[in-house]
């Protein structure tokens, strides 16, 4: 029979190992959650089906290390040609504070959904917020937006004008 105070001292002795690596790394045990909780959230809110290039198209089979760094896939519609940022890059511009305040009130283009960001909890924006920044820069910035009449250069997804 296994001595209860052996697997005592061993179940300590790995909580804290965890603890001093998440420590070592920057992390607290409440950052290390916000940035998994933050992971899940990417992947379930289709953050990933734009902002990370052949992730649709492959199931989700792209590398974390790939993740949020923009396409040049663009989306025409009437309001022009959008594409989807380089997250890692812009978060990388931005604080906590004003990545929670652009979420709430700022209105993108088609086929930014942003009004999810804006029903979303705060915790849920700040878990967000710190999985990207987990990820660190990566890529380079997503072409800019195209008014409407003129042409991409690129691939486009195009969206009809909505009936009158």
């Amino acid at each position: 029979m296994a001595d209860p105070a052996r697997i005592t001292a061993s179940v300590l002795t790995i909580c804290f190992l965890t603890l001093s690596a998440q420590c070592a790394f920057g992390e607290s045990p409440s950052d290390a959650r916000l940035i998994e909780r933050g992971r899940y959230l990417v992947r379930i809110a289709g953050c990933n089906n734009c902002h990370t290039p052949g992730y649709a198209e492959t199931g989700g089979n792209v590398a974390e290390n790939k993740w949020l760094t923009g396409s040049p896939l663009g989306w025409n519609g009437p309001w022009g040609t959008t594409y989807a940022a380089n997250l890692r890059l812009v978060m990388q511009t931005l604080s906590e504070e004003e990545w929670l305040a652009l979420a709430r009130t700022r209105q993108l283009r088609p086929p930014m959904p942003w009004f999810a960001l804006r029903d979303m909890s705060k915790q849920d924006l700040q878990a967000i917020y710190r999985f990207i920044r987990y990820l660190g820069p990566a890529g380079e910035a997503a072409p800019a937006y195209i008014s409407p009449g003129e042409e991409a250069s690129g691939p486009v997804v195009r969206f009809p004008s909505p009936p009158k």
